[in-house]
């Protein structure tokens, strides 16, 4: 399976899956059934201990990250390609919504 990915105005972009979604440990386990193995995820998959993450973010800032579509997406599926997990989690910050909302913040480094 392949999941495309189109920003509007661009092209779109492909990222393959891993494996077909019903052959996948982490929703066997979330549906109550035996799965291969244990599924494995981590909280912050993806972060400082990437050199691919540390790279991307080199030129945007946290926010700038959150808000661009493809930005959320190749980092959400760094750790995916690079350790194998089981699960994504999503890449956003806890302040997303409020910024959603209008609240004029910024994250700032340091």
């Amino acid at each position: 399976m392949t999941v495309m990915i189109r920003k509007q105005g661009s092209a779109a972009l492909s990222y393959p899956t891993r494996r077909q979604l019903n052959q996948s440990p982490f929703l066997a386990a979330a549906a109550g059934q035996r799965p291969a193995h244990r599924p494995v995820w981590f909280m912050r998959q993806a972060g400082r201990s990437l050199p691919e993450y540390r790279e991307i973010r080199a030129g945007h800032g946290m926010l700038e990250a959150c808000f661009d579509p493809e930005l959320v997406c190749e980092i959400t599926l760094q750790p995916i390609r690079r350790h194998k997990v089981d699960a994504a989690i999503l890449f956003s910050d806890i302040v997303v919504p409020l910024k959603a909302a209008g609240i004029a913040l910024d994250i700032v480094p340091g």
